[in-house]
C-alpha cells in the first residue's frame, strides 16, 4: 500500500515538472514572438522616419510630419517594451508605461500647435504621391503587426506589450486617417484635410496618453 502511494507520489511529481517545463517553453517562445513584432516594427519606422521626412518637407504637410514625429514615438515604445520583455518586473512595466505617455503628450502638443497655425494661416500643402504610396501600405502593415502583439500581449498577461500593440493600431488609423487627408487634397484640393488629419492624430494621442498614465 505504502509502495502504490509512494509511486502515485513519484508520478505526480514528474508531472508537475513536465508541466512547468512545458509552461515555460511556451512562455519564451511567446516572448520571443513578442521581441520579432517589436524588432519589426522598430525596423519598419526607422525606414519610415526617413521616408516621411522627405515626403513632409517636400510636399509641406502637418499630417506627414505629425505621422513622422509618431514613427518616432513608435521607435522608442518598441525600444522601450523590448528592454521590458528583456527582464519583466512590474518596476519596469510602469517606467515603461509613463515614457510611452510621456512621448504621446508630446505628439499631441505639437499637433494642436501646428495643425491650428496651418489652419488660421490658410496654408496649402503641395500633393505628395510618396506620402500617399508609404501611408497606405503602413496601415496594411501596421494593422498586421497590432494584431500579432495584441494576441501575443494576451497570451502573456503583458499589459506593456498589450498597450504596445494599441499603439501600433492606432499607427495603422493614423496612417488611414493622413492617406485620406493626402487624396483629398490631391485629388479635390481640400487643403484643409490635411491639417484635419493632424487633429484626428492628436485625439487618439491624447487619448493614448491617458490610458498610459492611468496605468
Amino acid at each position: 500500500m505504502r509502495s502504490r502511494q509512494r509511486c502515485d507520489s513519484e508520478r505526480s511529481e514528474t508531472l508537475s515538472s513536465v508541466v512547468e517545463v512545458t509552461g515555460d517553453r511556451h512562455r519564451e517562445r511567446l516572448l520571443n514572438r513578442g521581441r520579432r513584432l517589436e524588432a519589426a516594427t522598430l525596423g519598419w519606422n526607422v525606414v519610415g522616419v526617413f521616408v516621411l521626412a522627405y515626403a513632409a518637407i517636400q510636399a509641406r504637410s502637418i499630417a506627414l510630419a505629425g505621422f513622422g514625429f509618431d514613427s518616432l514615438i513608435e521607435i522608442g515604445a518598441s525600444i522601450v517594451v523590448l528592454w521590458e520583455l528583456a527582464d519583466i518586473n512590474a518596476e519596469r512595466q510602469h517606467r515603461a508605461m509613463r515614457v510611452i505617455g510621456a512621448a504621446f503628450v508630446a505628439l499631441a502638443i505639437y499637433l494642436g500647435v501646428q495643425s491650428t497655425v496651418i489652419l488660421t494661416v490658410g496654408f496649402h500643402p503641395h500633393h505628395s504621391p510618396v506620402g500617399i504610396a508609404w501611408t497606405g501600405v503602413t496601415a496594411a502593415v501596421m494593422f498586421g503587426l497590432a494584431f500579432g502583439k495584441a494576441k501575443t500581449g494576451a497570451a502573456l498577461g503583458n499589459p506593456v506589450l498589450r498597450t504596445e500593440g494599441r499603439i501600433t493600431m492606432i499607427d495603422g488609423i493614423l496612417a488611414t486617417a493622413v492617406l485620406v487627408g493626402l487624396v483629398l487634397n490631391a485629388l479635390a484640393g481640400w487643403w484643409w484635410a490635411d491639417p484635419l488629419a493632424g487633429y484626428v492624430l492628436l485625439f487618439y494621442a491624447a487619448r493614448e496618453a491617458r490610458q498610459a498614465f492611468g496605468h
